[in-house]
């Protein structure tokens, strides 16, 4: 039998699993592909597709949320390695998206950032306050948003890195609460599945 074959999800078949991975795959081009990404940003549009495509990826991941949850509270979840995949799926999703939302939100996205009059700061890096801290000319990428993410879900509050503006305030909070629900449910049902 292969890898998630009569895998199910509150009643649905295991596939839906794949739909979120149209609008990665999507985002993956327009972030990582140099010709369309050079056309969105000659456009003016990479930002807003990017934006988008994530937005799909972050409801997709909240309904495959409410999916599992609702599968736990109907008790349709019997096999711990399958829920313990799922979770992880959930999680590892919500971490990259969230760090993603975060490196295009801050100081108005990443080409901004460079601008000679950026908007304000949205997130107070250690190498902001101290520059000293960072190498020369330093200044956040991709990996440092995503390490934030990471640091929200699995520490459920910021660690070095501290959100100034309300509104990276309400995503961490919300990328918390995404992260401590799936955490918490799969690792209690999964400890009685395990057993």
């Amino acid at each position: 039998m292969s890898l998630g074959a009569g895998w199910k999800l509150a009643g649905l078949p295991g596939w839906v699993w794949l739909i979120p991975a149209i609008p990665e795959a999507a985002l993956l081009v327009t972030l990582a592909w140099s010709l369309p990404r050079q056309r969105l940003e000659q456009l003016g549009r990479r930002r807003t597709v990017a934006l988008v495509l994530d937005g799909v990826i972050a409801v997709a991941n909240a309904a495959a949320l409410v999916a599992l949850i609702s599968s736990l509270l109907s008790a349709q979840e019997k096999h711990g390695g399958e829920l313990l995949l799922k979770g992880a799926t959930i999680w590892g999703t919500n971490v990259i998206t969230f760090g993603l939302l975060f490196w295009e939100f801050d100081r108005g996205g990443p080409i901004r950032r460079r601008e000679p009059d950026p908007p304000p700061r949205d997130f107070q890096f250690p190498q902001d306050a101290d520059p000293a801290l960072g190498e020369p000319d330093w200044h956040p990428r991709l990996a440092d948003y995503v390490y934030v993410s990471y640091t929200n879900s699995i520490a459920f509050s910021p660690t070095d890195v501290m959100p100034l503006t309300r509104r990276v305030k309400m995503m961490m909070l919300t990328e918390s609460a995404i992260s401590a629900t799936t955490v918490l449910l799969v690792a209690a049902r999964a400890v009685n599945i395990l057993r």
